[in-house]
């Protein structure tokens, strides 16, 4: 499939209680297992990537090298690849443009794209973010690219105590109709775990609604009962296997 193809392939994917689910990778050898595994899309997880490279999240990794990553992904594997784009790697719409044109061109057909302020605190006001979302769908569409832009929300994240997620629905809700009008394909909330506010967050928004596995979070079945469009596995997966493979390192060094 042209990139194209994969880009409106990936978008189909995302349907309200048939969730696509991505089980996210790192590298092109994740990819390549994830993709052997059955999996319909790939997708990288930020701080998995920047953590098998050696950096911190946060934007930490030099945009040149997740461009590298994402094309060595893309060459690997036949399936469409979405790249977790932080915030863009900038602040100013044009420039965060420029940047996501970057990844498209090493072969990504979608990014996440979130709103908080990295490196400082809080988020974005409703009105920058969507700014930055239209730049964004507006380069792709002078490049006739359908582009998956899903739109993140970090008010959930940044929200530790789940008791007060319900006080940030309504601000959840206009930033979800805001990001859609600006050109958002999804929207994701992570941090978002109790059932009840993701039916209702998929209920409210005109967008596919994803959510993250956290422990806490319903599992797969109810989600995709509840009205989950896609799924996702943030860091677990990088993990999971580094756990592995430290615990194998270490039965090996004990016996010495």
């Amino acid at each position: 499939m042209s990139q194209v193809e994969k880009a409106e392939a990936f978008a189909k994917l995302h349907r309200k209680g048939d969730p696509l689910i991505l089980f996210n990778i790192w590298d092109a050898g994740s990819a390549k297992v994830v993709t052997e595994a059955g999996a319909k899309a790939l997708a990288t997880g930020s701080w998995s990537v920047a953590a098998a490279n050696g950096f911190s999240d946060g934007e930490a990794i030099p945009l040149s090298l997740l461009a590298v990553i994402t094309r060595l992904i893309s060459v690997t594997s036949h399936l469409p690849v979405s790249v977790d784009f932080e915030g863009g790697y900038a602040v100013e719409p044009d420039a965060v443009a420029a940047n996501v044109e970057k990844i498209m061109d090493h072969g990504a057909i979608g990014i996440n794209f979130e709103d908080q302020v990295v490196g400082g605190r809080g988020v974005h006001p409703i009105e920058t973010q969507a700014a930055r979302i239209r730049a964004i769908r507006e380069m792709a569409e002078r490049r006739e690219m359908p582009l998956f832009i899903n739109a993140r929300t970090d008010l959930f994240l940044q929200e530790s105590d789940t008791a007060h997620h319900q006080i940030l629905l309504d601000e959840a809700y206009r930033r979800a109709d805001a990001f859609a009008e600006a050109g958002a394909s999804g929207f994701f909330a992570p941090g978002l775990v109790d059932a009840e506010l993701i039916e209702a967050v998929c209920d409210r928004s005109s967008l596919p609604v994803n959510i993250m596995v956290r422990p806490t979070t319903p599992d797969n079945v109810t989600m995709a009962r509840l009205g989950v469009s896609r799924i996702s596995y943030g860091p677990a997966p990088y993990r999971t296997v580094m756990g592995m493979l430290k615990s194998e390192a270490e039965g090996l060094y004990q016996q010495t």
